[in-house]
């Protein structure tokens, strides 16, 4: 194989690992892990809720409140989920003395990353060469992407103080607002770790 040819097929490759490279980054938003945190009163028997009903004082609407009367699509996503996954954890919803209140927030931030590729010499691992124009010295280091956060409390109804707190962020593929499949995805995450575990509970 003479000079050219190596030349040529050494081009290709990197063109087709720029392109494998590039498709995963892309489908990252809609894949990626949702990042779960919760605390808890140790002191709370969850298993003795059975009942829950939407905090009386929930504010408005997730986004800032359209026209009072009706809610937004966020707050019908996130209403809709979290009842679907409080039913499945054998909770009831009722209108009227609930052992639980539950309420929620969310919120949309941009956010910067690192990108795992960038070797500090201003290009990809792989190199620039021919390529420099497209992976080359206007490589930026930092990546800017939209991560959409969902808060869920659910408060004693008898002692009115809060029991438990679950919080979830996500990449999301939209900057103004979380996709019903990406409120469902979070809210599901932050639900897996609901109730806490005998082992979580012990600790003091």
């Amino acid at each position: 194989m003479n000079r050219i040819s190596r030349f040529l097929n050494r081009s290709a490759t990197l063109a087709l690992v720029g392109v494998a490279l590039l498709l995963g980054a892309s489908s990252c938003a809609t894949s990626s892990r949702v990042g779960v945190s919760s605390d808890f009163d140790h002191a709370v028997n969850f298993r003795a809720y059975k009942t829950w009903a939407w905090y009386p004082q929930q504010p408005v609407d997730a986004e800032g409140g359209p026209a009072k009367g009706y809610e937004s699509f966020l707050d019908q996503r996130l209403r809709t989920a979290i009842d679907r996954e409080l039913t499945n954890k054998g909770l009831t919803r009722v209108e009227n003395n609930p052992d639980i209140y539950v309420a929620y927030n969310a919120k949309v931030e941009e956010k910067q990353s690192a990108s795992p590729y960038y070797n500090g010499l201003g290009y990809p691992y792989y190199g620039y060469g021919m390529y420099g124009g497209l992976y080359g010295r206007g490589y930026a280091p930092m990546s800017q992407y939209a991560a959409g956060t969902v808060i869920i409390d659910l408060v004693d109804a008898k002692r009115k103080e809060l029991a438990w707190r679950g919080s979830g962020q996500a990449q999301i593929d939209n900057n103004h607002s979380i996709s019903e499949q990406e409120v469902y995805r979070i809210v599901n995450g932050i639900m897996g770790v609901y109730p806490p575990s005998d082992q979580a509970q012990a600790r003091r």
